[in-house]
């Protein structure tokens, strides 16, 4: 197959891609994969099944793709196909939650640049290691990269990536409990798919969908979670998104939880542990498992709220999710207070604040912990946040934590 013909070939794919008929697409591309002799239409086939098989969530195949991608990439000589190579290998890494192998190949992307195509892909790597850091709890070096990727794409005007950015965002400050802000950045996100997004993939609609629905349920806006929930699902069942559509039930389920309707949510969380197991999403069964456990401390079978922190616990470990650990051991906490197992409680305690003082989640001018309730926060330049009203209450020149770091040591 010559180099005419694969491009036909590839235009064909993302035709019956682009409508709906994925199967089709797919046969069509790994045809192309296997006849073709252009090694740059090779690495473009290469590019549109990654992205398939990333929407459809078999993130093992997307890997698949991104190693061979990477040979092609060496076999052309060209800085800015290894470098989108290597960006596709750390999106893979990052969606089967393998964070630290995400930020190794990030640093290898921005270590390649000189070339204009890999400075417009700074934007996309910053925010891939934006996620990767969030996914290992290190929250001043997400929120780095997440803003760094707003400026590139202010810069390039790509509002697709600004898209993907401020759902980031959204997600990042509903982990800390800042939750003005985590609806904030999914609306922002929605007015950008309504102003720009006419010709766009509906996955942007049904994202910034999903991050409203998660803010407005931790806001207690259940009516509006639920609304916002059953669209992003509706599209997500049509186009075939399976990672959206486990993360939806997971949403469905946390609704029906905080109505205190468990025996609505656990079938919901079910389905959705189901699907992240088969796709590999580690990082969101921690989310459902959590959400079992809530439920059967609501119906005070603590035995067998145990059981699934047990297995939650092993899942946030081996990823290094330390958020993920110190909600477990502060639901620990309240378990053993209510068994009144006093030695597994002082345990569980110290855990939580070890947990704490690892991910600096404290305010550096009152010292009050970030994350324990909702609080409006303010991050300086350096990315430091603090709570919004002690920098207002006692204003800065300079951020305290920084001066606390850069304080060295006197003569003994």
């Amino acid at each position: 197959m010559g180099q005419d013909q694969t491009k036909q070939q590839i235009e064909k794919g993302l035709h019956l891609y682009q409508s709906n008929q994925t199967e089709k697409a797919l046969r069509v591309w790994m045809r192309v994969l296997e006849k073709s002799a252009d090694p740059a239409g090779r690495f473009r086939v290469l590019g549109c099944l990654i992205t398939a098989h990333a929407e459809m969530g078999r993130y093992k195949d997307m890997l698949k793709f991104a190693v061979v991608q990477i040979d092609t990439a060496r076999e052309l000589e060209d800085p800015d196909f290894l470098t989108e190579s290597y960006l596709n290998l750390a999106r893979s890494n990052e969606k089967l939650c393998e964070f630290q192998k995400t930020i190794s190949y990030c640093k290898t992307c921005l270590n390649m640049q000189g070339t204009t195509v890999s400075l417009q892909l700074n934007g996309q790597v910053s925010l891939s290691m934006g996620n990767a850091f969030l996914g290992l709890s290190i929250f001043q070096k997400a929120l780095e990269c997440f803003e760094k990727a707003l400026r590139y794409a202010h810069n390039n005007d790509d509002k697709m990536l600004e898209c993907r950015v401020c759902c980031s965002l959204g997600n990042f400050y509903t982990q800390i409990k800042d939750y003005e802000k985590a609806l904030f950045f999914p609306c922002k996100a929605a007015e950008l798919v309504n102003d720009y997004g006419k010709g766009w993939s509906l996955k942007y609609r049904a994202m910034s969908q999903y991050h409203m629905a998660v803010a407005y349920r931790k806001l207690g806006r259940l009516a509006d979670a639920m609304d916002c929930c059953e669209e992003s699902m509706k599209i997500a069942l049509q186009h075939g998104d399976r990672p959206l559509q486990a993360l939806c039930l997971l949403c469905f389920a946390d609704i029906h939880r905080s109505r205190r309707d468990v025996q609505t949510a656990f079938p919901r969380y079910d389905s959705s542990m189901s699907i992240m197991t088969e796709i590999g999403n580690r990082l969101g069964l921690i989310q459902v498992l959590l959400g079992v456990t809530k439920c059967w401390m609501i119906q005070k079978e603590l035995d067998k709220a145990l059981e699934s922190i047990e297995k939650a616990q092993e899942l946030a470990e081996g990823l290094g999710n330390k958020l993920g650990l110190l909600k477990l051991h502060c639901l620990c906490e309240r378990i053993y207070r209510t068994k009144e197992q006093q030695r597994e409680l002082r345990d569980h305690v110290v855990k939580f604040h070890e947990c704490v003082e690892e991910m600096e989640l404290y305010c550096g001018m009152c010292g009050e912990s970030i994350g324990e309730k909702n609080n409006q926060l303010q991050a300086l330049p350096c990315s430091h946040f603090f709570h919004l009203k002690c920098l207002q209450t006692n204003g800065t020149r300079g951020c305290p934590n920084c001066r606390r770091l850069s304080v060295k040591p006197g003569y003994v």
